[in-house]
Order: C-alpha cells, then sequence, then structure tokens
C-alpha cells in the first residue's frame, strides 16, 4: 500500500510553493497517495495542474487551521492528522497544525518555509519566532528553499543543524527547449524589433509592480530609439494599482497584464529581459524559470537572487528603484550582452538548479522521515 501525505496549505493557489508541491506530486506519480487542504477555502486553484494519474484529493472537512490557538483547536487538528504517513505543512499559515503535532499527535512531519508575506517584509514578528522556537522542534525536518532562510532557521528560530534541509527549487530543463509559440500569452504577439521586458508574480505589494512600472518608464527615456513594452503575467490586488501607475508614467499602452497563464515554459522565452522588483523574495523559481529559457534578469537585490543568476548578469541587481531602471536600460540596449547574460544563466539553471536533482532530494527526505 503506498504511503498516505497530507499537505496542509495557507492557501493551494498558484504560487511558487504550490507549483512545487504539484511539480512534486507529478514527478513521483502513483509512488504516494495526496490529500490536500487549503485553510482558506476556495483558494485551490493549483489542484488543477496536478496530472489526473495522481491519487491526490481536496479535503474540504480539514479542522480550520486559522483562529486563535488552544487545547480544542489543537486536539481536532491532531486527530484528523491520525492514519498518515507523513504530515507536510507549508508557511506560517499551518504552523497551528506544527503546534498540534507537537503537543499531541506526534506524527512524522515535514514543515516547509518559503518566505514572508507583506507584514514582515521588514522585521519578523516576535511572537512567530518564539512560536517556531516551541514547536519546530516537533517537526523531522524543517525544509527551506534559499540560504537565507537557511540562516533564518539556524540563527533565529534556533533550530539545530540537523533538523534544518536546505534544498533549492529547480526545473526540468527539457521544457525549455522548444521556442515558444508565438501566440501562447493571450493578447500578447511581439512586434518586429522590439524589446520585451517581462514578469511572473501574484500582483500583491509585496511584489512592489508598480515600482518595476516606473523602472521600465525610467528605461525606456533612457533608449528613445528602442521599442519596447512591458508584460506582467499574474493576478491580484494590485492590478488596478499597476495600470495607476502605467497611466501616470505615460506608458499605459506599453503595458501588457494577460492575467495569470499556467505552464511558463511555454511563453516565457517570448521576453527578452526578465524583471523582479520584489521587496521581499527568498528563492524565486519564476527567476530560474527566466534563467532556463536563457533570459538575462534585471532584479532587486533581494534574498538569494544574487546566488540564484550567473557571476554575468550579477551587475543587473541593483539596490534601489534608480538602479533597477539603468540596469534595464542597459539591457534594453544591447542585445549581444542580453544574449551574453542569457546563456550563462541557463548554463547556471543546469549545472545548479536542475528539477531532478530537487525531487530526488524531496523524496529522500520525505521516506527518511517515514521510516523514523
Amino acid at each position: 500500500m503506498r504511503p498516505r501525505l497530507l499537505h496542509l496549505h495557507s492557501t493551494f493557489n498558484l504560487g511558487g510553493k504550490e507549483a512545487r508541491c504539484v511539480a512534486l506530486m507529478n514527478a513521483w506519480g502513483d509512488a504516494f497517495s495526496h490529500d490536500i487542504v487549503s485553510a482558506a477555502p476556495g483558494e485551490t486553484a493549483a489542484a488543477a495542474l496536478i496530472d489526473p494519474a495522481v491519487a491526490a484529493r481536496l479535503l474540504d472537512h480539514f479542522p480550520s487551521l486559522e483562529g486563535k490557538p488552544g487545547p480544542a483547536r489543537w486536539r481536532r487538528i491532531a486527530a484528523a492528522m491520525q492514519g498518515y504517513d507523513l504530515i507536510l505543512t507549508y508557511n506560517w499559515g499551518s504552523m497551528d497544525a506544527v503546534g498540534a503535532n507537537r503537543v499531541f499527535a506526534h506524527r512524522p512531519m515535514i514543515h516547509h518555509e518559503d518566505g514572508f508575506n507583506e507584514d514582515e517584509t521588514e522585521r519578523q514578528k516576535p511572537k512567530r519566532v518564539i512560536f517556531r522556537r516551541l514547536f519546530l522542534p516537533g517537526v523531522a525536518r524543517l525544509m527551506v528553499p534559499s540560504r537565507n532562510l537557511e540562516r533564518i532557521a539556524l540563527e533565529v528560530w534556533r533550530q539545530p543543524r540537523e533538523r534544518v534541509a536546505y534544498v533549492p527549487n529547480g526545473v526540468d530543463m527539457a521544457l525549455y527547449e522548444r521556442p515558444p509559440a508565438p501566440d501562447a500569452l493571450p493578447g500578447f504577439a511581439r512586434r518586429p524589433g522590439e524589446v520585451i521586458v517581462g514578469t511572473l508574480a501574484g500582483l500583491r505589494p509585496v511584489k512592489n509592480l508598480p515600482r518595476l512600472v516606473r523602472a521600465f518608464a525610467a528605461a525606456a527615456r533612457a533608449t528613445p530609439g528602442v521599442a519596447s513594452r512591458l508584460v506582467i503575467v499574474g493576478r491580484g490586488p494590485e492590478e488596478a494599482a499597476i495600470r495607476a501607475e502605467a497611466d501616470r508614467q505615460g506608458i499605459a499602452d506599453r503595458l501588457v497584464m494577460p492575467g495569470f497563464v499556467a505552464h511558463p515554459h511555454r511563453y516565457v522565452g517570448l521576453f527578452d529581459i526578465f524583471a523582479l522588483s520584489s521587496d521581499s523574495e527568498q528563492f524565486p523559481i519564476s527567476l530560474v524559470e527566466a534563467m532556463a529559457a536563457r533570459l538575462p534578469a534585471a532584479s532587486t537585490r533581494v534574498g538569494d537572487v544574487a546566488e540564484i543568476v550567473s557571476p554575468a548578469n550579477r551587475r543587473f541587481l541593483a539596490a534601489d528603484e534608480a538602479g533597477l531602471g539603468e540596469a534595464l536600460a542597459a539591457l534594453v540596449a544591447d542585445p549581444a550582452r542580453r544574449a551574453e547574460v542569457g546563456s550563462a544563466n541557463r548554463a547556471k539553471v543546469a549545472a545548479d538548479y536542475d528539477f531532478a536533482a530537487t525531487a530526488a532530494a524531496y523524496r529522500a527526505i520525505y521516506e527518511a522521515a517515514m521510516r523514523r
């Protein structure tokens, strides 16, 4: 009988951690069965990406992961976790399950941390730090995809070295071999001679996409002889603010927002430059996807970005908005440099971030936890 895995998510939408979770399920095929919980009812769009051959189902009857912590709630959560071979929890939104497991359930558990929301961009909340220190000792492993999160786990959350597992996210290089179809993005078609700056992101404040609009506008002013457009793929509450900023900057006619589009390997190669403007990131998988498609990147210097990109790309990482605009302008103006940096980025992904290695590492850690 195949092992039963329970996945407890704050949401199961279309972010990076959900994409990795689904990719792992699909890679392992029928080796495991998966029950998936979203703490936010109805936020389960990532489920549509699970291969139909995978034994996976969404649970709509699991005890709530939200609310004031307490013994009664934790007993209900602990009871619902019985019968599984491994419990997988993700980020702060699932920490009540981590507490319930430490106190009541005592099941094999692995906790995943991928980053922080807007409320912890500058500083972690002290109560959350204390909670992690108290209850993470109940998990078999704490998995992190970035060196910055690894440092936080060791130094801030005070977890022992043997409990923390650093495994970077990876992408399937073979998916990026073929050029994308010209109509892969709804409502978008390249024009002869233009340069496309593109990004993939949830339209949330932490991504600071109005900053990207301003940086792109500055780059466009600095390269008046080059036709360029900005493509932002994603959906979320910041769409109106992004469009309003484009109006203020006078580039509304250069902004394309097709909404969320699945399977980035099918269209990211339509861009010439990948851009990242976030206030906070840890290991942005969209950056690695763009690198696999031979794109150079202009980015804010956040999280592990400087380590992820190739050495040739590091000069295009910026400390502030003005620097991001300058990096974009330099790449827009220089097609030879774009090709050189893009090739170096793809080689870096092939060497360090191939998905087969990621999937093998996760499976080995999960199976070891189940044996314990």
